[in-house]
């Protein structure tokens, strides 16, 4: 018997209004690289947290700066720092 792994896609696709958006963690994007926000993931305070900077569904963002995963973003006009582990909770298209 052979030994199974399942490798989990970080990026899959969904359909929004007929064409094909393709969702993936912030800490996928790179600089330069713009998507909106398709969900915020994580418990009830960094959900807010995040919320109150601006990554809601739909805002547009922006990704100004990536350095080992950490991140600067731009979000509704601003420069928002974030680490890794917040940015992996964004999900983004």
């Amino acid at each position: 018997m052979q030994n199974a792994m399942v490798i989990e896609d970080a990026t899959f696709t969904a359909q929004s209004k007929g064409h094909a958006v393709h969702q993936m963690p912030l800490t996928f994007f790179r600089a330069d690289e713009q998507g909106r926000v398709i969900k915020v993931r994580g418990n009830d305070e960094i959900h807010h947290h995040l919320e109150n900077l601006g990554f809601v569904t739909g805002a547009p963002i922006r990704v100004v700066n990536e350095l080992s995963g950490n991140l600067i973003v731009e979000v509704k006009g601003a420069q928002v720092a974030l680490d890794r582990s917040a940015a992996s909770k964004i999900i983004a298209g």
